[in-house]
């Protein structure tokens, strides 16, 4: 269906639930605003998306969506599209794929609603696109093509990779580096599954190894991941033990964020503090077993994947279907070590980056 475009000065992003998405949604904003300096963009996301929100730029307002996720809750939609017609937006970008996703732009009337066809989104959508996945293999591809005319949805666009700002450090959460002292933050936790988590003496190799460096050691993660963060820290000799710091559970998203901009290398499993890490442009490694860079990889260039080339895998399954966990308990604690070598003697002014993949 052929629309007629009014003028965009006023967008509402119907923003992802889960933070890793909504961080590449930042390449998005970039690409509209690149297209138009002066467009407002506002973002509807859940709650705990907001910290990352209010860390883009490009993001004239967060609005908090009251509706938890995979609740359909059709009359608190409609309340809240009719609240946000009054804000007269010329068009709305659907990023989730669901039915549900697409209501409030309706219900709000706004002009032009853009998005990928998705759960037959026909009428709810005026501006739908059929993907090719062929053709947009990456996410960060199928969120900025959103910015362009139909007419390019099935060209792989170009796209900046998101940058946030982080904010100050609540200096109550870590102790102050020592003069000279280089930080590591360990990422181990996934929500995903305990597939994709390097196993924790591997984590606890690399954070002796570096203590004994004079480095100290943070690890971060949600209330879910203090399991696998103190297996970590019981595995460091006590006398070490004063330079290693579990913050899992005692962190808000906020904290999180800021924190790893602080980092002078993280450690981390594919997951949503991955992509925040390499969205504030730390020094990054990303370990990867039953899931694929090719889809979701970290958008920076000082990222740096190490996989494993396994006969089962990628298997995308949430637990080892083979019980051996190969794919990440065979990636070794040295191998990791050695790329830190590398990004602590760039970090130091030397050009060591060849041979780093």
């Amino acid at each position: 269906m052929t629309i007629v475009r009014p003028p965009i000065n006023k967008i509402l992003i119907i923003g992802p639930s889960w933070i890793g998405d909504m961080v590449m949604a930042q390449s998005l904003f970039k690409a509209l605003k690149a297209d138009k300096p002066n467009v407002l963009i506002d973002v509807l996301a859940l709650a705990w998306t907001k910290p990352l929100l209010d860390r883009m730029p490009e993001v004239n307002q967060a609005i908090v969506m009251p509706v938890s996720h995979g609740v359909f809750a059709w009359g608190i939609r409609k309340k809240i599209g009719r609240e946000l017609q009054q804000q007269h937006y010329d068009q709305a970008i659907v990023l989730p794929n669901s039915w549900k996703s697409a209501l409030i732009p309706w219900f709000a009337k706004i002009p032009v609603r853009t998005g990928w066809r998705g759960e037959m989104r026909y009428g709810l959508l005026n501006d739908t696109r059929t993907l090719d996945k062929l053709a947009l293999p990456m996410m960060v591809q199928r969120y900025v093509s959103l910015a362009y005319p139909v007419s390019q949805a099935q060209i792989a666009p170009s796209y900046q990779a998101p940058h946030m700002i982080a904010a100050t450090v609540n200096t109550t959460l870590a102790p102050a580096l020592n003069k000279g002292s280089r930080r590591l933050i360990l990422c181990p936790g996934a929500e995903f599954g305990p597939a994709k988590q390097w196993p924790a003496e591997h984590y606890a190799q690399v954070a002796h190894q570096l203590i004994q460096q004079g480095w100290q050691v943070l690890v971060l993660g949600s209330q879910a991941d203090r399991s696998i963060a103190s297996d970590i820290t019981s595995k460091i000799p006590p006398e070490q033990v004063g330079n290693i710091h579990n913050l899992c559970g005692k962190t808000e998203l906020h904290d999180a964020i800021d924190l790893l901009a602080t980092a002078d290398v993280v450690i981390s499993n594919d997951s949503g503090l991955m992509h925040i890490a390499a969205a504030l442009h730390s020094p990054l490694i990303a370990v990867y077993g039953p899931t694929s860079p090719n889809f979701t990889p970290p958008l920076a260039e000082n990222a740096h994947i190490v996989q494993l080339d396994v006969d089962c895998g990628p298997c995308f399954q949430r637990t080892c279907p083979e019980q051996h966990h190969r794919c990440m308990r065979d990636i070794t604690s040295e191998q990791v070590l050695q790329l830190i070598h590398k990004l602590n003697l760039t970090l130091s002014g030397t050009d060591a980056k060849d041979g780093i993949n």
